[in-house]
């Protein structure tokens, strides 16, 4: 008996490359350094955001940086955003989303800049 491991219709699991190229696209809209070319990798569950530092706080000679990771959970339906705490090397938990879009526009605003350094 063949068992089916195909995605149910209408169903597109993360990461995939529609959402890719539209958090790549939204980017644009991101409210610090507006200069750099950000990249949007695909990870298991999500995607990474990388980008130049030009400010040099992190990255002396302007290399690439860690600025978000996107995780979608698949069990509760709901993405979750975190930045890099660069001192210590690791993620840190920053809020929770219903929309891939609210997440993004979070993300492009940095009140508090933390991922945009």
């Amino acid at each position: 008996m063949r068992v089916s491991r195909e995605v149910p219709v209408g169903l597109i699991p993360h990461p995939n490359e529609l959402d890719r190229k539209r958090i790549e696209r939204a980017l644009i809209s991101r409210k610090h350094y507006r200069y750099v070319s950000p990249s949007v990798t695909p990870v298991k569950a999500g995607y990474l955001i990388k980008s130049p530092c030009c400010s040099r706080n992190i990255h002396n000679d302007g290399g690439q940086i860690d600025v978000a990771l996107f995780h979608y959970d698949a069990v509760s339906g709901i993405w979750k955003l975190f930045f890099k705490h660069h001192a210590r090397g690791s993620w840190k938990f920053y809020s929770i989303f219903h929309r891939l879009a609210s997440a993004i526009d979070e993300l492009n605003t940095d009140p508090e800049r933390l991922f945009w350094q």
